[in-house]
């Protein structure tokens, strides 16, 4: 079941689940604003969750605004793509073998088959970021799960819209965004360290940002610079 929460200029969509805590969340690209919440909650209290975190929401509204986007790719010669930081010019080479990418100190050849058109090369691309999250995950679970003495059941890179990164503390799942593949190195170990810290806090209270200053003092210095990096472009249907 769904409502809406007409809050003067703001609109919010409820959607009723079978979960103990409201769930609050703003959207990009232009920051809609969505509630999950319990299926017996009173809509007015509801209503009032929301009016109470009104400045939050407003400011992250702001800030999706505000954030840089990539132009969509177009998967050209000489477009830009980049990988851990750096900032690649792309060559596409087309014959009938299986496809692959490589780089080299200045290029990233991506090589397709000759009928492939821009939806494949973005998935075949995309593949390749995937495992390139993959392939660096296993030195960082290894570094920061016995300081911080969690355990994550299962890592999943996925292609995520609108988060960096996730964690489910109940099933020990973390979600990292494929995309990590395209920023500083640095990032992606900020991004680990901030789900795994999860797994010991669910939330971003007190207790969450004291865990993260104790063992990675400089993560507001990390999460301010991964976020002011562009981002994907989006058809965002909406």
């Amino acid at each position: 079941m769904r409502d809406v929460l007409d809050l003067g200029e703001l609109h919010a969509e409820v959607t009723r689940k079978a979960i103990k805590h409201v769930h609050l969340s703003v959207s990009p690209p232009a920051g809609k604003v969505r509630v999950a919440a319990p299926q017996a909650m009173p809509l007015e209290t509801i209503r009032l969750f929301v009016v109470a975190k009104l400045a939050w929401i407003r400011s992250q509204q702001r800030k999706l605004r505000s954030q840089e986007r990539e132009s969509p790719r177009e998967y050209l010669n000489k477009e830009s793509h980049y990988l851990w930081g750096k900032r690649y010019l792309l060559e596409v080479k087309h014959a009938d073998v299986a496809p692959a990418v490589s780089l080299s100190p200045r290029k990233l050849y991506l090589q397709v088959r000759s009928d492939a058109d821009s939806a494949r090369c973005e998935e075949v691309l995309d593949a390749w970021y995937r495992q390139q999250v993959r392939e660096a995950v296993p030195a960082l679970m290894a570094k920061w799960e016995p300081l911080l003495r969690v355990k994550a059941k299962r890592v999943f890179v996925q292609r995520m819209k609108t988060k960096w990164g996730s964690c489910t503390p109940e099933s020990g799942y973390i979600r990292l965004n494929t995309d990590l593949a395209k920023k500083p190195p640095e990032c992606l170990e900020y991004i680990v360290v901030h789900e795994l810290a999860h797994l010991l806090e669910p939330t971003h209270n007190e207790r969450f940002v004291a865990l993260m200053d104790l063992y990675l003092p400089n993560w507001q210095h990390l999460r301010k610079r991964l976020n002011s990096l562009p981002v994907r472009h989006e058809d965002w249907g909406y």
